[in-house]
């Protein structure tokens, strides 16, 4: 699927779009944007030579061209993904390890 379309949790209209190769992922992965350009995203948008959505991370190495436009992953508006994210409190005995790998010292 590459085009308009809807999000099978949630039902909302957004641009199916297929990952180009980076730093951290293989590409040609599906992932649905924002169907509207959002100044807000970081996923640089546009079309390949067949009329296909691709889509790509903006870093400081390869920002944003002319021919692109920025939009929004929708998992990062999905009200349905905000639902499965882990509640606020966790069971007793579980701890939560992203303060501490916030403020872990980097190695060299």
């Amino acid at each position: 699927m590459n085009g308009p379309g809807r999000c099978p949790d949630c039902a909302q209209p957004v641009l199916w779009t297929r990952t180009q190769p980076g730093a951290t992922t293989a590409g040609g992965m599906q992932m649905p944007v924002s169907r509207l350009p959002d100044p807000a995203g970081n996923t640089a948008v546009r079309r390949d030579g067949t009329t296909a959505w691709i889509s790509r991370r903006v870093t400081n190495a390869q920002p944003l061209m002319g021919y692109e436009r920025l939009h929004m992953p929708h998992q990062a508006t999905c009200p349905a993904a905000r639902q499965k994210q882990l509640p606020l409190e966790l069971p007793a005995g579980v701890a939560r390890l992203d303060e501490r790998r916030r403020n872990r010292p980097r190695r060299p």
